[in-house]
């Protein structure tokens, strides 16, 4: 037995039911739809923004700098590839606190973490790289890194029929240390991790994150962490003083050439011991963390920024939810595939 409707006045005509009906219907998807629009509307203007789309990139130059992004060859004795340090089952990193080149030298500064460094405004902790090219190129010719030069690299290079044939379709020229890290440069721009958990919350999905890691967010923000570490790479885009608020280099016990930062490109007083602030993109995976690798865990991390960057104490309640919040920022890298 069909019910009139509760709402409906028994004496309604049968035609305006079935109109009243539908404009309830209307009106109530219309309510829910502006309730989920307000949630996101909520969340706009944030500091921090969803990582950005993979525009159309060469497919054939993508697959060819993965190609050399893993090849031992680019090193002077065939044992130290990009992957080796950056290794992007590993966060894009190595985990070390050091790295190791050729020969076991090991290096004076930290890896930074190769995922989403495209967004960077520069490459290196001191900035020293204008472009991802530029990088590219640089522990090629490091002795202490990959100990090589372009021309024992390319002549390898073009032993390698396959190779060779793959590079003339990319590049007229073929193979030479331009077009080398135009195509590492090319696979580098499509390293970036989506479906972060947070980047999902600021599109508007508000269970995306636990209530822990909204709270992180908000202590993160009051702390003022945002003004170092916004945009979309939470980090990158700017550079700023190690120590601000208080003598790193004195308490870590150590003030060499690693550890000027900025100044050994500019010369500039200023820019002693300024470096480019770090993503936290991929934070949870990159331990150890600073350019001198002192921090062993993320916690520790978090502590001595509060200390030496904003001055502050941090207390013990206030970590966990910052740690848990720092956690949904990593996302996952996807083999580009358009």
């Amino acid at each position: 037995m069909n019910r009139r409707p509760h709402f409906l006045p028994p004496t309604l005509p049968a035609q305006c039911q079935t109109k009243l009906i539908a404009l309830v219907l209307i009106v109530g998807i219309v309510l829910l739809g502006q309730s989920a629009m307000a949630d996101h509307v909520a969340l706009r203007g944030q500091p921090l923004l969803p990582l950005p789309k993979i525009e159309t990139i060469d497919l054939d130059k993508v697959r060819l700098g993965e190609l050399l992004f893993h090849d031992v060859r680019l090193s002077g004795n065939d044992t130290i590839s990009c992957a080796t340090c950056h290794d992007i089952t590993k966060g894009g990193a190595d985990g070390r606190k050091m790295p190791l080149g050729i020969d076991g030298t090991e290096g004076t500064i930290n890896t930074p973490t190769v995922f989403n460094s495209t967004l960077s405004l520069a490459q290196f902790w001191n900035g020293r790289a204008a472009s991802l090219e530029e990088q590219a190129a640089g522990p090629v010719h490091n002795p202490a890194e990959m100990g090589s030069n372009w021309s024992d690299v390319v002549q390898k290079l073009n032993l390698d029929a396959k190779l060779k044939a793959a590079f003339k379709k990319s590049y007229p020229d073929g193979i030479t240390g331009d077009t080398i890290v135009d195509a590492i440069a090319t696979f580098e721009r499509t390293l970036l991790t989506f479906d972060a958990p947070f980047d999902k919350y600021l599109q508007g999905d508000l269970t995306a994150i636990s209530e822990s890691a909204k709270k992180g967010y908000e202590l993160f923000q009051s702390y003022g962490c945002t003004s170092c570490h916004q945009g979309a790479n939470v980090g990158g885009n700017m550079y700023q003083t190690m120590g601000t608020m208080g003598d790193y280099f004195g308490d870590q016990g150590h003030d060499e050439a690693p550890d000027q930062g900025r100044y050994d490109v500019t010369g500039l007083e200023r820019d002693r011991h300024v470096f480019k602030v770090p993503s936290l993109r991929m934070v949870i995976h990159t331990a150890p963390y600073f350019h001198d690798g002192s921090a062993a865990t993320l916690e520790e991390a978090v502590r001595m920024m509060a200390k030496y960057q904003l001055g502050r104490e941090l207390p013990g309640q206030d970590l966990a939810p910052i740690i848990d919040f720092l956690k949904s920022l990593a996302g996952t890298y996807t083999r580009y595939n358009p």
